[in-house]
């Protein structure tokens, strides 16, 4: 199957025309007409990433984050990513990234996340579209299946996520038990405002800065980081099982290990 097919059906689960604006999904290295045989799946096209790429001959690397983000002036190699980008190109491996789209598509990040969670009732922190008459978009909120303390959700987040490690801010500020939760993958920037307006009691997610956190717990919103990879690496199970089951059941499908970027000592 060649690599425009694989992008028309990685489409149907997340259609790029969803992205946010600002966002660079899609196909950023290689040409559409490339055989595609063996896939590497990752959270980022990091240099260890594209080493196992190259070590497997894979013909295309599928991420969640972009390699190219803002615009580029020159590709050289004194640059990480004019390096990255030239080993790729080099190497013959295709590069497609799914972002934004994918964190509001039906079904992707923020669904998966929630499920997680056990959220039910659920409904977008932010709406960017709607499919079949159900609103679906960035992050999720709604009530958790069983009520709990804040310290054994942030415990459950470690453990359903597989997480080393979660930071709370405004452990004092949910009394009794929490019982409406809002998720939001990533970073954090600009959902504090939208967990507040749905009620929630407490928002897990990512990046979440010193003042934003201190500042939610002023607003009586308890905030748990869980780190912008570890809420995030749920997308390299869900789309390698994706590209095996609904793409191309032949194509060599494979993981990248994980790689927390941040380790607790």
């Amino acid at each position: 199957m060649i690599c425009r097919e694989w992008i028309e059906r990685l489409n149907r689960l997340a259609p790029e025309s969803i992205a946010m604006e600002w966002d660079n999904p899609g196909l950023l290295v290689g040409g559409e007409d490339r055989e595609i045989r063996k896939t590497v799946v990752a959270l980022d096209a990091t240099d260890q990433v594209i080493d196992l790429a190259v070590s497997q001959g894979a013909d295309l690397l599928l991420t969640h984050h972009p390699l190219i983000f803002s615009s580029l002036k020159r590709i050289n190699e004194s640059d990480f990513i004019g390096r990255r980008l030239i080993r790729l190109i080099r190497s013959g491996i295709a590069c497609y990234a799914m972002h934004t789209n994918y964190d509001a598509a039906p079904g992707c990040m923020a669904d998966l996340a929630a499920g997680k969670l056990h959220l039910v009732e659920g409904a977008p922190l932010e709406v960017v579209g709607e499919k079949d008459g159900v609103p679906f978009g960035i992050g999720k909120t709604g009530i958790l299946l069983e009520a709990e303390s804040l310290k054994d959700l942030a415990l459950r987040v470690k453990k359903e996520f597989d997480l080393p490690f979660v930071t709370v801010y405004g452990s004092g500020q949910v009394s009794g038990l929490v019982r409406r939760a809002a998720v939001c993958p990533g970073s954090c920037r600009g959902m504090i405002d939208a967990a507040v307006r749905a009620g929630a009691q407490v928002l897990i997610s990512g990046d979440v800065g010193h003042h934003d956190g201190i500042d939610a717990a002023a607003r009586g919103l308890a905030v748990i980081d869980a780190g912008h990879y570890g809420l995030e690496h749920i997308f390299v199970d869900h789309m390698a099982a994706y590209c095996a089951e609904k793409i191309d059941p032949r194509a060599v499908i494979v993981k990248a290990p994980p790689a927390f970027p941040a380790i607790s000592l």
